[in-house]
């Protein structure tokens, strides 16, 4: 053991050697590894920090929830001609089957629709997202609210002019003034605003839910585009009961609404039942394939980076050819001078993956302020990075560090002569 720790302390010492005596040299070898490790780490920290953030924002619904829409959310085996003649759903057939499935906690209508300006006196909040739902939205959401409150049943049936800001629109209105009971104007009419969503950062939450949107009736919406306008996709949302039986309940839903519409037997659905596991899973699959991407560019410049390193260490090799001689005709055996250039090829890749992993950390720091998206470069990634600059430094090593325990101790000492 103790024989390692001297191989380990004279190999970091010989390679802190190359970096102060040939640091130009050193530095362009070792910018492979870096580059390579960065480029990997830095895909490797962004992907996982996506996925963080999007696994946090659709943490506030049940994964089980349904989308019932004419769209579908992800690949679908229906031709887009058919599916671009599948009836929209309508509010009539959200009451109907809210009134008539079992199994289900709540049930809301709402419209996807474009984004809107939002005005309050002289200020003007430009592309707000505008979420016209019924009032189970809230519920389905569970959103949380900073003041005041969601519209009720009543008002969302009656298609009350009223509207629940998001934190970031209610600031750019309102700044540090109270905004419940104040009038915005937006699709030209006045609205009352009844409450401000609790402030939770970008996100990505289906329907709405972040802080640059605005809530109101659905009801609203309607008596203005109808249910076939382009300019507007009708869902119903359907959220389940807890442990109930996803396939029973699509089941059920699929066959309640093929009888409302008529679809005759052997015919296919003219809706999708989308459940938000399944768009979770796309999401899974796109990160997935963004990894592998990240991986194959990067590797191109691991493997430049470690070329330079088994470049290096030739030289190295090269130079203290003598210095073999003398430790091998002093009674060193070809294992240690083997693992004493393995351990310095190890010791130099490993420096350049350190510096590749500062690097990703400073840019992470600096994304992280600049943007409202937290960057993390987690522990995982860390030793990743860490452990494959070591593995690069093996396999760049091996070569030079066999050739120069293979030398002749007495041509190894007359060469340097």
């Amino acid at each position: 053991m103790l024989l390692y720790f001297r191989l380990l302390k004279e190999s970091f010492a010989f390679a802190m050697n190359a970096l102060r005596n040939n640091k130009l040299r050193t530095m362009l070898s070792l910018l492979g590894v870096t580059i390579g490790i960065f480029s990997i780490i830095a895909v490797l920290a962004a992907v996982d920090s996506l996925d963080k953030k999007i696994k946090a924002d659709l943490s506030t619904l049940d994964k089980n929830t349904i989308y019932l829409t004419s769209q579908s959310f992800g690949p679908t085996e229906v031709p887009r001609w058919k599916r671009e003649h599948f009836p929209k759903v309508n509010f009539e057939e959200y009451q109907y089957l809210k009134g008539s499935l079992n199994h289900v906690e709540n049930t809301c209508f709402q419209y996807f629709t474009s984004n809107q300006n939002i005005k309050q006196e002289s200020k003007t909040v430009s592309a707000v997202n505008m979420v016209p739902v019924t009032s189970e939205f809230v519920d389905i959401q569970r959103m949380e609210f900073s003041e005041g409150r969601f519209f009720n049943e009543a008002e969302s049936n009656a298609g009350k002019q009223v509207v629940v800001l998001g934190y970031d629109i209610a600031k750019s209105l309102f700044e540090d003034f109270d905004p419940i009971g104040k009038t915005v104007r937006m699709y030209g009419q006045q609205f009352t605003v009844i409450g401000v969503t609790k402030k939770k950062g970008s996100g990505m939450d289906l329907g709405g839910g972040d802080d640059t949107s605005a809530f109101f009736p659905s009801t609203f919406l309607r008596r203005i585009y109808g249910d076939n306008n382009p300019q507007v996709l009708p869902v119903i949302i359907i959220k389940p009961e807890k442990g109930v039986d996803m396939d029973a309940l699509k089941g059920e839903i699929a066959q309640k609404l093929r009888n409302v519409r008529g679809v005759k037997q052997g015919d296919i659905d003219n809706f999708f039942i989308n459940v938000l596991s399944g768009f979770t899973d796309l999401i899974d699959g796109i990160i997935g394939n963004l990894k592998i991407g990240g991986w194959i560019i990067s590797l191109f410049s691991l493997l430049v980076g470690g070329f330079g390193i088994a470049n290096i260490m030739f030289v190295s090799v090269k130079e203290r050819t003598s210095l073999i001689g003398i430790q091998k005709s002093l009674g060193a055996k070809n294992k240690f001078i083997l693992f004493q250039f393995l351990f310095e090829a190890v010791i130099l890749c490993v420096i350049g993956g350190i510096v590749g992993l500062f690097l990703v950390w400073i840019i992470a720091l600096i994304l992280t302020k600049v943007l409202d998206f937290e960057f993390v470069l987690g522990i995982g990634n860390i030793i990743l990075g860490t452990s494959l600059a070591a593995v690069i430094g093996l396999i760049a090593g091996i070569l030079p560090a066999i050739s120069a325990s293979r030398l002749d101790p007495v041509e190894a000492i007359r060469s340097g002569m």
